[in-house]
């Protein structure tokens, strides 16, 4: 993720936090791993800004538009710090964009001034892109700097 050029300067790295439920079931938040490699390597301070004020049902079954409906009002900044101005914000998967939209929305509202998402993946919906679907051993996976498949 880091080697990803033209990443925006920043003052703070945080992530999308996981789920209460999600978490315990897991053990760990894979976006909170992200986010401190991340902010670690890029020399960020990295902070946990977010906390879910609302438990919301799975998302993968719900279409756009009902996904943005669920997330509304689901993040609040946690009691720890004030928001800085410029924030990277780290997600493990981006499917609609509905869960970072409402966190970069909950971020914007505490006061930052700019809200940039970084995701270690992207979710297509339905078929997968032509480019994805290579044989191989690196079957569907693409690094900066490939050419396009």
């Amino acid at each position: 993720m880091v080697a990803v050029e033209g990443l925006p300067e920043v003052d703070v790295v945080t992530w999308i936090p996981l789920a209460r439920r999600r978490l315990a079931r897991r053990g760990f938040d894979q976006a909170k791993v992200l986010a401190r490699a991340t902010g670690e390597a890029l020399g960020y301070p990295v902070e946990g800004l977010l906390r879910r004020a609302v438990a919301t049902g799975p998302q993968a079954q719900r279409r756009g538009a009902e996904r943005r409906m669920a997330m509304r009002g689901v993040f609040a900044i946690s009691d720890r710090s004030p928001v800085a101005s410029r924030v990277l914000l780290v997600d493990d998967v981006l499917t609609t964009g509905a869960t970072a939209a409402a966190a970069a929305r909950a971020l914007r509202d505490a006061g930052a001034d700019s809200v940039h998402l970084l995701a270690a993946a992207r979710a297509f919906p339905g078929a997968r892109p032509r480019a994805y679907t290579r044989t191989g051993s690196r079957s569907g996976l693409w690094l900066p700097g490939d050419p396009p498949r």
